[in-house]
């Protein structure tokens, strides 16, 4: 009796640890197992090699940034917590005596808060000696504001555009107070756009309308009537219960008319 075998069937020969593939005319085709299991031999093989040639370096590296991680928190701990603590607690004195001063008509009390007095650091000592820290910047914020007073307004924008500070309404104030620099120094122009910054970056309800009162009315004294509308417009629809929307319609009316 013949046999007769049916076309396309292969039957499976295991050789050693390769699979090979006999198909009716006795051809063979090895399995891709063994060859992605070479591959990954390989593959291995070369990443033992070049972390074995590159061991030296990559522990010298590792080494490096455990150093620098403990390095830092060594630095905050020990160095930059204590100088914090130290320029608030200097601070003090030289806050009360700017308090007393704002509360005076007597502008000339800005220097003791300046300057310092009874052997304690005044603003300047803090702005110099702690620049860096929260207390610090406060310092500059606060030297800067005692210099307008004293009508030293050169000064009083030198250290108002050192602060340094991630508090956004502290950032807005700072802004606008250059802004109030500036136009007690003669420069509209710039006094403009630093209200009309401190204006657009923030949306405190509180501060926002303030500055854009000020870009609004400084606006309408130079005669560009196209921002001085857009700045009591956005009092009128986006602040309506502030103090500055109070009377913004006789301003809005005014710079439209102008217009």
């Amino acid at each position: 009796m013949a046999t007769y075998q049916k076309r396309g069937y292969k039957k499976t020969v295991e050789v050693e640890d390769a699979e090979v593939i006999v198909d009716n005319e006795g051809n063979s085709e090895h399995s891709t197992t063994a060859e992605v299991f070479n591959t990954l031999d390989e593959t291995a093989n070369k990443s033992e090699k070049w972390i074995e040639t590159n061991s030296k370096p990559l522990f010298i590296g590792l080494i490096a940034i455990v150093v620098l991680i403990f390095g830092y928190m060594g630095y905050t701990q020990f160095v930059q917590a204590p100088k914090e603590k130290e320029a608030a607690n200097a601070l003090v004195f030289a806050k009360q005596e700017f308090k007393k001063a704002s509360d005076s008509e007597d502008t000339s009390l800005f220097n003791v808060a300046l300057e310092g007095a009874e052997g304690k650091y005044g603003l300047l000592d803090i702005a110099s000696n702690y620049g860096g820290t929260d207390a610090g910047n406060l310092a500059k914020y606060y030297a800067g504001i005692s210099y307008m007073q004293l009508k030293d307004y050169t000064k009083a924008i030198d250290f108002l555009k050192e602060v340094s500070t991630k508090d956004p309404v502290l950032n807005t104030v700072i802004t606008g107070s250059l802004g109030d620099a500036y136009l007690a120094n003669g420069d509209s122009n710039e006094a403009l756009n630093y209200y009309s910054d401190a204006a657009q970056n923030t949306e405190n309800k509180a501060v926002a309308p303030v500055y854009l009162m000020k870009a609004g009315k400084l606006a309408l004294s130079l005669k560009d009537y196209s921002k001085a509308e857009k700045n009591f417009e956005k009092i009128q629809k986006e602040y309506p219960t502030s103090t500055e929307a109070k009377d913004i319609e006789k301003y809005l009316n005014q710079a439209k008319y102008a217009n």
